[in-house]
């Protein structure tokens, strides 16, 4: 199974003993939608729903901090996603949550994970079967472990402005990665990473809600000045959006890529680490 699929391909595999669909939708608290109350309402037939929300560690100081694996094994065996399942994930999110449902299944071991290019709203739009209720699958084991490479925590973040090692590559919107917006969180510092690039997650997808193609995705990235030889981190706001860039780059074959997962939550908070506002100077120059 490829990492991104096709509406169509869903449609005419989707009854396959082994494939599990989960819809993966989170929104953010401005957005006023719920998104069980959606599942609820109407989701793709046999889809689960992946609560985002409730992925989490409680015990973090920063929000949306990844669950410990034996949270994340628990949860998953709830939803009936175990070894050897297929797992497609969707979701109807202005942020693109289903992949950071993918990153979450690709770090704490699943194998064979893929996103529907387009997600709910794609295959509405095509007059797909549309099913309400709360589907429930059996219990199946989830063997987990974690790939901590796939992580950078401040500390490594702290270290990496010095040498420089990994690009840091921040998916929020331009003006707040140029400290020109607010930050929605009260207290919180605007700007971004020193040295840090933005490719703002938006700019990854066709108007349809579908990815580019691979030569679109690199444009994106190379024309924010991403040496796409070298390693990479990214970051958001609290490592939602930062893991569509994750995605991305997987689909154009580059998985040197690790996630910043307090991301401007934690650093935007404190008031000891080094923050930049404007442009970064690794950026090329925009002209008119």
């Amino acid at each position: 199974m490829d990492s991104l699929v096709t509406t169509e391909w869903l449609a005419e595999d989707m009854a396959a003993c082994d494939l599990r669909i989960v819809d993966a939708s989170s929104h953010l608290p401005d957005a006023g939608r719920n998104a069980r109350d959606e599942y609820e309402t109407g989701h793709i037939p046999g889809a689960v729903f992946m609560d985002l929300a409730d992925l989490i560690d409680p015990a973090a100081a920063v929000e949306n901090t990844l669950p410990p694996p034996e949270k994340f094994a628990s949860r998953m065996q709830t939803l009936g996603l175990g070894d050897g399942s297929r797992i497609v994930l969707y979701d109807d999110s202005a942020i693109h949550s289903a992949a950071r449902a993918w990153f979450m299944l690709k770090l704490f071991g699943a194998q064979n994970v893929a996103i529907l290019d387009g997600g709910l709203a794609k295959w509405a739009t095509e007059a797909r079967a549309i099913e309400a209720g709360n589907r429930q699958l059996r219990h199946r084991h989830f063997t987990t472990w974690q790939a901590s490479t796939r992580l950078r925590v401040k500390a490594d973040m702290l270290t990496n402005i010095v040498s420089g090692a990994e690009q840091v590559v921040d998916a929020r919107g331009a003006a707040r990665f140029i400290g020109a917006a607010a930050e929605p969180r009260p207290g919180m510092a605007a700007g971004h990473i020193p040295g840090a690039l933005n490719v703002p997650y938006t700019t990854l997808y066709r108007p349809d809600g579908t990815f580019k193609d691979k030569a679109g995705l690199r444009a994106a990235f190379e024309s924010a000045g991403v040496d796409l030889s070298r390693p990479i981190i990214t970051s958001c706001g609290s490592g939602i959006t930062a893991c569509v860039l994750i995605f991305a780059l997987h689909l154009i074959g580059k998985d040197d890529v690790a996630l910043y997962d307090g991301s401007w939550a934690e650093w935007g908070a404190d008031p000891a680490v080094p923050k930049q506002t404007g442009a970064s100077a690794s950026a090329p120059a925009k002209t008119a």
